[in-house]
């Protein structure tokens, strides 16, 4: 007989609610993996009190940990944790800007950033928009589509927003058009090998935007394919990336992007 309750949210925003151990959450949340001596550096803190923080986030499930030899890596738990930040930052208030380095960077995270493995931020809902525009992935209603991560010339999932009651429009389930196959394999991007073990098509509500940048498995894989192709770079600040000369114009041409949206 399961005997499991309702989910113990107090818990894990307690662990959150800690600001050493947000800055920790928010350095791996662009998917990398960072020794504790580094995630100490990020979130403010000496040596010897990161232990503690590390030690709470593992135990609430929020942080993996790798060894490798005599040497600690982390990194976060699952694309859930992400997710649950990204989330958390549509309701939180901004925090207050005091240097121009801290204005540099949070402008930096505005215009493109990684949300764990797939593209955030200005250029993300940019991505997204240029998909739904030349047909490569196509909205429709909540329930009108296949289960989350089937395979088949139309690919769907379970939207990512939980659905609306009351008379509010459920929120769209994206779909991966026969078209959008073809387009992005043509791309590099191999859409019959997407990994199953998480839906393929997914989205994120982006906190900045306050609208859709593309998650799941076909996200991951488009960003890796930019970066492959030298469209995209690690900027200086964890988790932001810029758009290079070549992924500007491959943009364009590719996906008829129009060059206001990559400002």
């Amino acid at each position: 007989m399961d005997m499991r309750g309702e989910a113990d949210i107090a818990q894990v925003a307690a662990v959150i609610g800690d600001p050493s151990r947000t800055r920790v959450l928010l350095a791996l949340a662009g998917g990398g993996v960072l020794p504790a001596s580094a995630l100490a550096a990020e979130a403010g803190v000496s040596n010897s009190t990161i232990s503690g923080h590390l030690a709470k986030l593992l135990d609430a499930r929020l942080l993996t940990v790798e060894l490798d030899g005599r040497h600690r890596y982390y990194r976060l738990a699952t694309t859930d944790v992400a997710r649950a930040l990204e989330q958390l930052a549509l309701i939180a208030r901004p925090l207050p800007v005091r240097s121009l380095n801290a204005d540099t960077r949070a402008k930096a995270l505005l215009r493109a950033r990684l949300c764990y493995d797939h593209l955030a931020g200005r250029l993300g809902v940019a991505v997204m928009s240029a998909l739904q525009e030349r047909d490569i992935l196509t909205a429709e209603p909540a329930g009108a589509a296949g289960p989350a991560g089937a395979a088949g010339p139309a690919e769907s999932v379970e939207p990512a927003e939980p659905a609306r009651t009351g008379g509010e429009a459920a929120p769209p389930v994206y779909v991966l058009t026969p078209h959008g196959h073809a387009e992005l394999t043509a791309f590099g991007v191999d859409t019959e090998r997407l990994p199953r073990r998480r839906a393929s098509v997914r989205y994120c509500v982006d906190w900045a935007e306050r609208r859709h940048h593309l998650a799941g498995g076909l996200g991951a894989a488009l960003t890796a394919r930019m970066f492959a192709l030298e469209w995209l770079r690690h900027g200086k600040y964890r988790r932001v990336v810029h758009l290079t000369e070549a992924g500007r114009a491959g943009l364009v041409t590719t996906f008829g992007i129009p060059v206001d949206r990559l400002a």
